[in-house]
């Protein structure tokens, strides 16, 4: 469980990125500038929760194990976090085609990517064991890094954000070759 003090590091974080440039004594437009930025912040602090939950299950942890982390019954954990059934696969065909990729681990999801980045497909999105990706006609390199931070440093290098799930970071880069036939 999280201590006290863990807690109040993690509100006072939050409240500073949410507070950052405004000054709500000056202006009153600022209290709905206010209001945006933390309903934009329970959203991604929601999907970090849904992302660790996943990564939690993915490495093997039980769901009675999460609810009690989350102070709740490991069927309310395996309602609110379970997998969605009903995921439509789209055609592979063409340029800009999209297909989930998978079932993949965190043990042989790069040698897959690796592969797939020749063909031409990107990562677009990750879910539970799989790699949402997009066809292109050039290959594309894959890299996958723990979420530490700014992201400067790896775009100076030609990389971009492909998609953050938590607590990796997955970024694409174009190779400029033409992608390999399948």
């Amino acid at each position: 469980m999280t201590t006290g003090a863990e807690r109040d590091r993690l509100a006072e974080g939050l409240g500073a990125a949410i507070l950052q440039g405004l000054d709500a004594d000056g202006d009153p437009a600022q209290h709905l500038a206010l209001v945006r930025r933390a309903a934009a912040a329970e959203d991604e602090v929601a999907e970090l929760l849904r992302q660790s939950v996943l990564a939690a299950r993915a490495a093997g942890h039980s769901w009675a194990a999460l609810g009690a982390e989350l102070g709740m019954s490991r069927q309310a954990a395996q309602q609110r976090f379970g997998d969605r059934k009903g995921v439509a696969v789209d055609a592979e065909d063409g340029e800009d085609a999209e297909r989930w990729l998978g079932p993949v681990t965190a043990f042989d999801e790069m040698a897959e990517l690796e592969l797939a980045g020749r063909q031409g497909w990107r990562t677009v999105g990750a879910g539970m064991l799989k790699h949402r990706v997009r066809r292109t006609p050039t290959q594309w390199e894959h890299k996958r890094i723990v979420w530490t931070g700014p992201m400067r440093r790896w775009e100076r290098d030609g990389w971009e954000v492909a998609v953050r799930a938590f607590p990796w970071v997955y970024l694409v880069r174009d190779t400029g070759l033409p992608a390999e036939s399948r």
